[in-house]
């Protein structure tokens, strides 16, 4: 169970203009030792090599320890690990990482912030999009898991305002990295899935929303949704204007992402973000 180290190479990071105290990359399915379905993927085959980072992905414990360990050796950071259940709670990453330390259960949320450096927040993605997010001066961080529920429930409006408290500053003082998730010409919803965006906004929000559903021809109650579009409309009606993209789709993007929705059975890549002392 042995390949090459991973490496800075491997993942993607925010080109963001922000205070240098403020760290943060997005791995890819590069990089470890997981064994196919959980591999890397090259020359049309699934191999050996797979940086699987998800405790209940089906994988080889042992793989899933050393590609993590991996991770925070590149890093020199600990990470403050989430049971994501597809909700809006938020919680501080260094009660997360001291609970943890201690021994205890796996924190129940989708996001997490902090002002302390050194202390890593991070969630896992199969096709949810990370949204990782500071303020410019480097004050406060925070990392959530945006799936269509999460983001309609209110988790990356609520984890801005968290990091903003933290950081003593509004809004419009945040950056945001919208990353790698599901794209807009792979993501078929339902009209429940619309209906829940829909509901209780109004205006100009209201129209823009709408336009983030592009309805499938032929195919009524059917749309291809625009996450990342869906996200950027609520961070700006919050007042958070100052948006990076990562423009990369897990689904297509197969010799770089593991997608849940294009495999079923498949690895977790992780979004992560910390203060350096």
């Amino acid at each position: 169970m042995s390949s090459p180290d991973l490496t800075f190479a491997d993942v993607l990071q925010p080109a963001w203009r922000v205070s240098p105290r403020v760290q943060a990359l997005v791995t890819t399915r590069n990089g470890g030792v997981s064994e196919p379905p959980f591999g890397r993927w090259a020359d049309g085959v699934d191999q050996p090599g797979g940086l699987n980072l998800g405790r209940r992905a089906g994988d080889d414990p042992e793989a899933v320890e050393i590609n993590r360990a991996r991770l925070l050796a590149l890093t020199g950071t600990p990470a403050a690990w989430l049971e994501q259940i597809h909700g809006a709670q938020v919680v501080n990453a260094a009660d997360v990482l001291a609970g943890a330390q201690q021994g205890a259960a796996p924190v129940r949320a989708d996001a997490s912030v902090t002002d302390q450096p050194g202390v890593m927040c991070i969630v896992m993605i199969a096709d949810c999009m990370p949204v990782l997010l500071c303020d410019a001066n480097g004050r406060a961080v925070g990392a959530a898991h945006a799936g269509w529920r999460g983001l309609a429930a209110g988790i990356v409006e609520k984890t801005a305002a968290r990091v903003a408290q933290l950081a003593g500053s509004g809004h419009e003082r945040l950056h945001a990295y919208l990353g790698p998730s599901i794209g807009p010409t792979a993501f078929e919803v339902g009209a429940d899935v619309r209906d829940a965006f829909m509901n209780g906004v109004d205006g100009a929000q209201r129209d823009a929303t709408s336009k983030a559903f592009v309805p499938r021809a032929g195919m009524p109650g059917k749309y291809l949704a625009d996450l990342p579009a869906l996200a950027r409309i609520r961070l700006n009606w919050i007042g958070v204007t100052q948006i990076t993209c990562a423009n990369a789709c897990t689904v297509t993007e197969r010799s770089r992402f593991y997608s849940y929705r294009r495999d079923a059975e498949t690895g977790r890549m992780a979004a992560m973000i910390w203060l350096a002392d």
